[in-house]
């Protein structure tokens, strides 16, 4: 049985971090005709956005099948799995943007998925509460990552910034739902050694 789940888990890692994901859901900026007027610098600076977005999904997704991994609770389970279905939908749309504005995903993808999902597995033995505090801390960060984006990009690019607002109210609701089942607030050391690896995933895969 525990084979059996671990080799389950080796085939979705292979599978998310080789595969081209697909969405459930159309792209946001489907409606918006593909009329960009980008130069070669913006759309190459547009891409290492979308790239650190990108590795951000890539960690979320094992994050929340490491917190599934011995998660009991129905509740979350259901709350959890519903995240995860979501963060596909932007897993793909993230990589599609990517091959439009000319860029690549990042190499780190591979050790950040297994880091990843050994820090889920870690919170999902703790505590069903605290379980669920990291999935709001995650979301928080992930939502004011997504801002700091919105921000940098440029007027034009209509396309990319319709993605990133689609993914942080869905990260807003995924905070939200948490909540409601009973997240407890993470105690301050853990929320600052959270930002703190966040901010070296973030420089390193805009690089990288």
């Amino acid at each position: 049985m525990v084979i059996d789940k671990f080799i389950d888990e080796i085939e979705f890692g292979l599978k998310i971090l080789f595969s081209p994901s697909s969405s459930k859901r159309p792209r946001p900026d489907k409606k918006i005709l593909n009329k960009e007027d980008l130069n070669s610098e913006v759309k190459k600076k547009h891409a290492q956005l979308m790239r650190v977005n990108h590795s951000g999904e890539i960690c979320a997704q094992a994050l929340y099948r490491g917190q599934l991994l011995f998660n009991k609770d129905k509740s979350i389970e259901k709350s959890l799995q519903k995240a995860a279905n979501e963060e596909i939908d932007h897993l793909a749309w993230c990589e599609e943007r990517i091959d439009e504005l000319n860029g690549k995903t990042s190499l780190l993808n591979p050790i950040l998925y297994i880091g990843s999902i050994g820090i889920g597995g870690i919170a999902s033995i703790i505590d069903k509460k605290y379980n669920l505090g990291f999935l709001v801390e995650t979301e928080k960060q992930v939502s004011s990552h997504l801002d700091k984006h919105l921000i940098k990009l440029s007027k034009y690019d209509v396309k990319t910034k319709k993605i990133l607002e689609q993914m942080k109210f869905d990260e807003h609701q995924h905070e939200i739902s948490a909540k409601e089942l009973g997240a407890a607030e993470l105690p301050k050391p853990i929320k600052k050694v959270m930002g703190i690896t966040s901010k070296i995933m973030t420089t390193l895969t805009y690089k990288i």
